[in-house]
């Protein structure tokens, strides 16, 4: 090789290495910029659960005597409820599409109003004592299980699809219960089984939102986090009403 195509030869190879180099920091500052989002994200779902459970427990404790003596007015105001609710899931799913944080805001904030309303209707029936501990059991059982899904290097997505089908299944078996056979047995057994569900939910929500915020941009974060509160808030509050339901103490 001539002197000059030696030399040739050597500087592509710097450059080579140059650009390669420059590349690799580029990617590596892409993976912490997005590392940083993604714990943002996951932090502030936490967040947002927790006031909208505080939103909650003001309603459950401000709202019974109202909604009750509403309630109590129509054999439908109840279902009625119920319709409202959903709506709100369907339209707060929208919301996040359109990536309105306003709006998927103060749709997480009536639905935890109204969930803690209904909540207050049903402490009536509760040693509030009782109601204190099965709190705090859910808040512990709750956070062994965000702690395993965020840091499981298990790919729970089959987990995901499993509780799905079990929820489908515990909707029709209290039905079933609940209009047919009326059998305090198998209703006990319905909610244990619930708990199994919601606590595994728990566990691939966590992961799903982990994996979600990878890809989120900073625009995004605000609904996203509202987003995966809303899931995570689901999945606490259907712990804690199976748990009430096996281990309260009725009055």
């Amino acid at each position: 090789m001539e002197q000059n195509e030696y030399k040739d030869y050597e500087y592509d190879k710097y450059d080579t290495s140059m650009i390669d180099s420059i590349n690799s920091s580029a990617y590596q500052a892409v993976d912490t910029v997005q590392e940083i989002l993604k714990k943002e994200v996951v932090a502030k779902s936490f967040l947002y659960m927790m006031a909208a459970l505080a939103v909650t427990a003001i309603a459950a404790f401000a709202a019974p005597s109202v909604l009750s003596e509403w309630l109590m007015r129509g054999r439908y105001n109840l279902i009625i409820l119920f319709v409202a609710e959903l709506a709100i899931v369907i339209v707060s799913n929208i919301a996040v599409s359109k990536n309105n944080v306003p709006l998927t805001a103060i749709l997480f904030t009536v639905y935890s109003y109204l969930t803690g309303s209904l909540l207050g209707i049903l402490f009536w029936m509760y040693d509030l004592s009782s109601v204190g501990a099965v709190f705090l059991m859910t808040a512990a059982m709750f956070g062994i299980t965000a702690i395993y899904g965020m840091v499981t290097k298990k790919d729970l997505s089959s987990v995901g699809s499993i509780c799905f089908m079990g929820i489908i299944g515990i909707i029709i078996a209290s039905l079933v219960n609940a209009f047919l056979i009326r059998n305090g047995i198998f209703d006990f057994i319905i909610s244990v089984v619930g708990v199994v569900i919601f606590v595994a939910l728990t566990a691939y929500d966590i992961q799903k939102i982990s994996k979600r915020a990878r890809y989120v941009d900073d625009s995004h974060v605000q609904v996203m986090a509202l987003s995966g509160a809303f899931e995570l808030y689901l999945d606490f509050i259907n712990i804690f009403l199976r748990l009430l339901r096996i281990f309260g103490k009725r009055n």
